[in-house]
C-alpha cells in the first residue's frame, strides 16, 4: 500500500474511532468483532518477540539528585501464551494473548511482578491489552494484587496499548477497559523526534501521556520509538535490549 493510500485509511480509521468515543474524549469501543488476533509481531512501536527483554533504570535521576529511590524494570516477553475468552456478541471468542512478564526493584528489593497480556489485531496492528496478573511484594512475600484485571472478568474489555505504526498526534484511547479497577488511557502529545538514551540514540519517537479517571492527578508519560519500542516512562530510561 503506498503512503497516500496508507494515510487515507489511518484518517479514515481515526474518524471511525472518534465517533465510539466515550463522554471524555477517548474512544472506549473498539472493533474487536473483526481482529483476527496474534499473539506475535506488534507494530513498529511495540513489538512482540518471545525473548526479547528490555531493561530501564532511573540510575540517571538519582544520580542527579531527583530520585530518592532507584527503580529498575525488566520486561520480558514470554515464549507462553495465555487463552482469554473475549466477549463477542452473546458468546466469547478464544484469544490467544502473548505473556510479557514485568519484574520491578526499588533500590534492589523486589516489589512487583506483573504478567500482562497482549494481542495484535490483524490487519490494523493495532496492539490491545487483555489483563495483567500482578503481584505486589514487601519482605519478599505476596501482600497484594492491586490492579489486576482480565477481559471477560466483571465486564472487563481490552483496551489498546498502542495503535498500529502510522502514530497520529491527538488520538486518545483507552488502554484498559477495567471498570472500578484499571482504567488507564492515552493522548499522543508529540511525533517525528529524537532521543537519546543509555541504550543509543533513537529517530522517529512519539510521546505518550497517560492519564486514568480513578487518580486524576495522576499523569505519565512515556516515549516509543519506531523500530525499538518503549524507551523511557517518566524517570526511567531503557539502558538495554536483548533478544532482538
Amino acid at each position: 500500500m503506498n503512503t497516500a493510500c496508507r494515510m487515507m485509511l489511518v484518517s479514515a480509521l481515526a474518524l471511525s474511532s472518534a465517533a465510539l468515543a466515550a463522554g471524555d474524549g477517548f474512544t472506549k469501543h473498539f472493533p474487536l468483532a473483526t481482529c483476527q488476533f496474534t499473539s506475535t509481531g506488534g507494530n513498529a512501536y511495540f513489538p512482540l518477540k518471545p525473548g526479547r527483554q528490555t531493561y530501564f533504570s532511573n540510575a540517571a535521576c538519582v544520580a542527579a539528585g531527583d530520585c530518592d529511590v532507584l527503580d529498575e524494570v525488566w520486561a520480558t516477553t514470554k515464549f507462553e501464551v495465555k487463552h482469554i475468552a473475549l466477549p463477542i456478541g452473546n458468546g466469547t471468542r478464544d484469544v490467544v494473548a502473548r505473556v510479557v512478564e514485568e519484574f520491578e526493584t526499588e533500590n534492589g528489593v523486589l516489589t512487583e511482578i506483573s504478567r500482562n497480556y497482549f494481542a495484535v489485531c490483524q490487519p490494523t496492528r493495532d496492539v490491545y491489552y487483555f489483563g495483567e496478573d500482578v503481584d505486589v511484594y514487601e519482605n519478599g512475600k505476596v501482600v497484594g494484587h492491586d490492579g489486576a484485571w482480565l477481559t471477560g472478568r466483571n465486564g472487563a474489555l481490552p483496551g489498546i496499548a498502542l495503535p498500529e505504526d502510522t502514530f497520529m498526534v491527538g488520538q486518545r484511547y483507552y488502554q484498559e477497559v477495567a471498570p472500578g479497577v484499571a482504567l488507564d488511557r492515552a493522548e499522543h502529545k508529540r511525533s517525528a523526534f529524537a532521543v537519546k538514551v543509555p541504550a543509543g540514540r533513537f529517530d522517529y519517537c512519539a510521546s505518550v501521556e497517560e492519564t486514568t479517571p480513578l487518580e486524576p492527578d495522576d499523569i505519565s508519560n512515556k516515549v516509543y520509538c519506531r523500530d525499538i519500542g518503549m524507551v523511557k516512562d517518566d524517570d526511567l530510561e531503557l539502558i538495554s535490549v536483548s533478544g532482538d
